[in-house]
């Protein structure tokens, strides 16, 4: 998929699911129970144990069905490898440079972590696709709308502590799009095989998510 396309896709979903710390063995089922309440954007954390087999083994299963990302991704050794593994882009908590610098080399839209405006511009001028509002919770909605308010051009994705209880709030303030971790891929409901709660709450985020659209 073209990096124009998947920039797109990114935009059009609205809601990019995190999984972090899921097992192996769980891994597809998480996945498919995603991608069933229509979250189709679905972002695999690096610092999960055997990330890079996962989302080899991932992308080879669903094919372009599901849009697939690496995160915590914090050196270009690593955006390097997780693109050859399968992954269509990858998301980064900070801003480094040279990360971005091998995702432009290769044809891999970042996503990359910023809190304050300025890191916001210099994360885009120097190549980054969408700047991801990180960690959201801390400073809430207001601060897309103050971002965007001096810089329009950037396109926020706020993350970290979203749910859905504040996720029209960060819509409504102007983000494009939303990272949700825990809120939507339930650890719980994971472990005692539920997925139907994991589809259902997607949906819900999905629903959400057209609303603003």
């Amino acid at each position: 998929m073209s990096e124009v396309a998947v920039r797109e896709r990114i935009l059009e979903t609205g809601v990019i699911a995190i999984i972090r710390g899921v097992e192996k063995e769980s891994i597809g089922n998480v996945v498919d129970a995603i991608a069933a309440g229509g979250v189709e954007v679905i972002e695999i954390t690096v610092d999960t144990p055997g990330a890079v087999e996962m989302i080899r083994q991932v992308s080879s299963e669903v094919g372009e069905d599901v849009l697939l990302g690496a995160g915590t991704v914090l050196d270009p050794e690593t955006a390097r490898a997780v693109q050859l593994a399968g992954a269509d882009f990858i998301v980064t908590p900070t801003v480094d440079t040279e990360v971005i610098k091998v995702c432009n080399r290769y044809g891999m839209p970042a996503i990359v972590g910023v809190m304050t405006p300025t890191e916001a511009l210099n994360a885009t001028e120097a190549g980054a696709d969408m700047c991801k509002l990180f960690p959201a919770s801390t400073v809430g909605p207001d601060h897309v709308s103050a971002i965007n308010g001096p810089l329009p051009q950037i396109p926020l994705v706020p993350t970290g502590g979203v749910s859905l209880d504040n996720a029209s709030d960060f819509f409504e303030a102007g983000a494009v799009a939303l990272g949700v971790g825990s809120s939507l891929v339930d650890t719980r409901a994971i472990e005692a095989g539920d997925y139907q709660t994991v589809t259902e709450t997607a949906s819900e985020f999905i629903s959400l998510a057209e609303e603003h659209r």
